[in-house]
């Protein structure tokens, strides 16, 4: 049986200039990797090929364009330049690629210049943030004039992950024998995902729409405990609509969930306690997830995919029309 037919929502690009910007800026070993990857287009392009990828959205991943810390004017230079190229590349390809802007976060001018700029003039199909950005995580008010302008643009959000840090920008990485995407990553998702909701940043901005990678990370399992506690203590600064119920509406009508990473079938179980099949899109996370693994982790997703959804119709939104009912108000061609 040939591959299911997907939409990859989480995919990446690493062209060289970015490559070399991360090696220069102190990021040779991103995140605790053990380097940075190679990516070309074609590589991609023959990836898409052999798991059966009819289009990739593109995004960059962690640690993102602001690499040093109050160097904003870096952070603002390296966003135009990957920005201006993942849309030349959307340009000449516009059936098989698509991308999410990067913003120079936390540099907020930066951020609103950046997606005027995006949306604007290189049809971009919505941005990504990094969980936080030298400590100031997604919820933060530092960060609430750039998601208040999301919001108006009724904009997608692409989450993804980063090595955490404490207010200021050191890293909080306590065990530090493993690289960050091992474990942290699920973390710090999970801190940045209660963080938008326990300030009310999900309840002021209704018409954002939030990609949440690798099924949430460590998030799920939390759902009814994090959004118990603010309603018995009265916890000052905390959204008084935050409520297991309220969540369930939220992440059923305002989020998505990624499929990157080893994904089938246990953790996506647990995910499905609170959303149903049509949250939940497909991601490879190519390159920083290497080809062969991709491949091997495509043909898991195609052999367990039958075993957690019994009839096609899910299987095909999974794979790609909960994509296209995502994508459906972008400048993407679909």
């Amino acid at each position: 049986m040939p591959p299911y037919e997907k939409i990859d929502i989480h995919s990446h690009y690493c062209p060289d200039f970015y490559r070399e910007a991360l090696i220069n800026n102190g990021h040779k070993n991103p995140d605790g990797m053990p380097g940075v990857p190679r990516w070309s287009e074609e590589a991609h392009l023959d990836m898409m090929e052999q798991v059966n990828i009819k289009k990739s959205i593109l995004s960059i991943s962690s640690p993102g364009v602001h690499l040093v810390a109050n160097d904003d004017d870096l952070g603002r230079r390296l966003a135009r330049q990957v920005n201006t190229f993942a849309a030349d590349l959307k340009k000449r390809r516009p059936a098989k690629f698509g991308f999410f802007a990067s913003l120079p976060a936390p540099h907020v001018d930066g951020c609103l210049a950046e997606i005027k700029y995006a949306f604007d003039t290189l049809n971009a199909d919505g941005v990504t943030f990094k969980t936080n950005h030298h400590g100031v995580y997604m919820g933060d008010k530092h960060l609430d004039p750039v998601f208040d302008e999301l919001n108006r643009r009724h904009a997608i959000v692409f989450i993804h992950p980063t090595t955490p840090c404490f207010q200021g920008g050191t890293p909080a990485v306590p065990i530090n024998l493993f690289p960050r995407p091992t474990y942290e990553f699920f973390f710090d998702t999970c801190r940045a995902v209660i963080n938008l909701f326990a300030t009310g940043t999900v309840s002021r901005c209704p018409n954002i729409k939030f990609i949440i990678p690798h099924l949430g990370g460590a998030f799920p399992p939390l759902i009814t405990r994090f959004s118990s506690v603010a309603p018995i203590l009265s916890l000052p600064g905390i959204d008084p609509q935050l409520t297991p119920v309220f969540v369930k509406q939220k992440l059923n009508s305002q989020f998505f969930f990624d499929t990157a990473g080893w994904a089938l079938t246990e953790q996506i179980k647990g995910l499905l306690e609170y959303v149903t099949v049509d949250r939940i899109v497909y991601g490879s996370d190519f390159p920083w997830t290497p080809l062969k693994p991709v491949v091997s982790l495509s043909d898991e997703h195609d052999k367990y995919l039958s075993v957690v959804f019994k009839n096609d119709e899910d299987r095909e939104k999974l794979n790609t029309k909960n994509a296209l009912k995502l994508l459906a108000s972008t400048a993407s061609v679909l």
